[in-house]
């Protein structure tokens, strides 16, 4: 197991905040948005490296801060990789937030074949805009619920 701090050729242009982590072949970073938390895995996902990148989502997954994985550069997805989103729906559920997934070929491949019921979106964009329609949605609700009769 080899993590490293450094980002990698492909990523070498300047970003503010945490640098990207290498474990494996895959690098992951983490940006906290106003609306979700984005984590970004790049690489391949296989058996050397889901424990380590399940590790490093799960450090993100905050209460009342939605989640998105964005897989949409991950080159190959093992069969035992799927077990990462058993995780995410697990800890997502204890803490009530929701959390959708930004996918690549392979990963939608895999998903379809293990029939995994997971929250796909097409895009980072898409899935901010639903969860933006999610918080709008609570707030028309919350002056009803502060209302009494």
């Amino acid at each position: 197991m080899t993590f490293t701090n450094n980002t990698p050729a492909m990523d070498r242009h300047f970003r503010y905040g945490n640098s990207a982590v290498i474990c494996e072949g895959a690098s992951m970073r983490a940006v906290c948005r106003q609306l979700a938390t984005v984590v970004t895995v790049k690489g391949d996902i296989d058996s050397n490296n889901i424990d380590q990148i399940a590790s490093y989502v799960n450090r993100f997954i905050l209460a009342e801060k939605p989640l998105t994985l964005d897989l949409s550069s991950v080159n190959s997805f093992a069969p035992q990789a799927i077990s990462l989103f058993y995780d995410i729906d697990e800890k997502c559920g204890e803490l009530g937030v929701d959390w959708s997934v930004v996918a690549s070929q392979p990963v939608v491949t895999e998903i379809r074949r293990q029939e995994v019921g997971v929250p796909l979106s097409s895009s980072v964009p898409e899935a901010l805009h639903h969860f933006a329609e999610g918080n709008t949605a609570r707030r028309r609700l919350l002056p009803l619920l502060i209302k009494s009769a």
